[in-house]
């Protein structure tokens, strides 16, 4: 008998949503490797360099909760709306501040807006995605942002040598264009009924105890996203990209290829060798400094890195209801975002006080942590629905 045929998984809906999220990232990863250099360029401290992505992260950890319950109920299209005319606007206040303080309360605006792009779009993308295909499907929904970071750091630094101003208008200029692609979106949201808007319904307890994973893992994510161009710099490496875009190409060749595994062997025999090599990477990138050791470390980062998050998602999200997806896109966000925000504004006080080694060091123990955590809430969070179920 012969194998029945797999759904459709590359749609015109796919294809927008996808653009929309390429042109989301080409935008923010411009933005954030090149703020920490401004900031600096305005007197700014390494620290204050961190806070930059730290109270951006911060804000979005804090507000994804709300603007993913939102989104399940006002659709999430028009969320992808309000989101990108938000950020347009908060993009052209950078480009005429100069005040470090000014900047930094900016960014924790921004935060908000993020956190409601970031759910609304992986609740839209997965709304769209065949079951049976969910893992894979978000591997290459997720490439989206890996195309951007293989591009827009270079092409971001490459604009910043023009000035601040020029970089914040090229932004803007994506900022239209993500409003533009979202029109062409279809209207999708839950129909039936909703909860009420209360902080029990608007998080979902199962994915905020596994979702410390996410925190663990995302500590070091956060560093490398504010500090490796940095790091790159103060040792004379060139480009200042060089670890950016190696760990853009490991995804680009890890998900087409192995983003099937978790749909066909199960997501956790995916996840946890993952977490391993993110744990190693970070360790490598502390001890072994240098060109080879950044782009070594790089692509082992962008492996497991790359292939843990469409994994882990697909996990969770078995057991959530159509009508909370984007709660509980925002519940993850809010323990990833809390992670890279804790990672970034730690590690540049580290950084400020013990060097690369150490920070990135520390980052590697976390991330260590993080299977050993997660299989420990996994198997008590079983043994709970087991047990409820045998008494209900």
């Amino acid at each position: 008998m012969p194998a029945p045929t797999p759904e459709k998984l590359f749609t015109p809906r796919f294809f927008t949503m996808w653009a929309f999220s390429f042109t989301v990232f080409l935008s923010v990863f411009q933005l954030l490797p090149t703020a920490p250099f401004h900031i600096k360029d305005l007197g700014g401290s390494t620290l204050q360099a961190g806070l930059f992505l730290g109270l951006l992260t911060f804000s979005s950890a804090m507000f994804a909760p709300l603007t993913g319950a939102i989104g399940d109920r006002i659709g999430h299209r028009t969320v992808l709306l309000v989101a990108s005319g938000a950020i347009a606007l908060i993009t052209l206040a950078y480009a005429f501040m100069d005040s470090i303080a000014g900047i930094l309360a900016l960014a924790f605006v921004q935060g908000f807006f993020w956190s409601g792009m970031l759910s609304a779009s992986s609740a839209y993308m997965l709304s769209i995605l065949p079951l049976a295909r969910r893992a894979e499907g978000l591997g290459y929904a997720g490439l989206s942002s890996i195309f951007a970071l293989a591009v827009a750091p270079t092409v971001g630094f490459q604009i910043y040598r023009s000035g601040w101003f020029s970089l914040a208008m090229t932004c803007i200029a994506l900022n239209v264009l993500m409003f533009g692609i979202a029109t062409r979106l279809g209207a999708h949201r839950h129909n039936g009924p909703h909860p009420p808007m209360t902080l029990k319904n608007i998080i979902e307890p199962r994915i905020i105890a596994l979702a410390g994973t996410l925190f663990l893992y995302s500590f070091g994510y956060g560093g490398i996203t504010s500090f490796s161009a940095l790091y790159a710099d103060a040792a004379g490496i060139s480009p200042r990209s060089i670890y950016l875009t190696s760990l853009a190409i490991a995804i680009l060749l890890a998900r087409p290829t192995l983003g099937r595994l978790g749909d066909r062997y199960g997501y956790r025999r995916v996840f946890l060798p993952c977490l391993g090599l993110v744990a190693a990477s970070l360790a490598l990138m502390a001890t072994t400094p240098g060109r080879t050791g950044l782009v070594i470390s790089g692509l082992v980062f962008g492996v497991g890195f790359g292939l843990a998050y469409p994994a882990f998602a697909a996990y969770v999200m078995q057991h959530v209801d159509d009508s909370r997806r984007g709660a509980a896109f925002g519940t993850m966000i809010a323990a990833f975002d809390t992670g890279i925000g804790t990672g970034s504004t730690t590690m540049g006080w580290l950084i400020q006080r013990h060097g690369y080694g150490a920070a990135f060091g520390v980052a590697a123990v976390l991330a260590a942590l993080a299977a050993p955590y997660f299989l420990a809430v996994d198997r008590r969070l079983a043994r709970a629905i087991v047990n409820g179920k045998s008494t209900g």
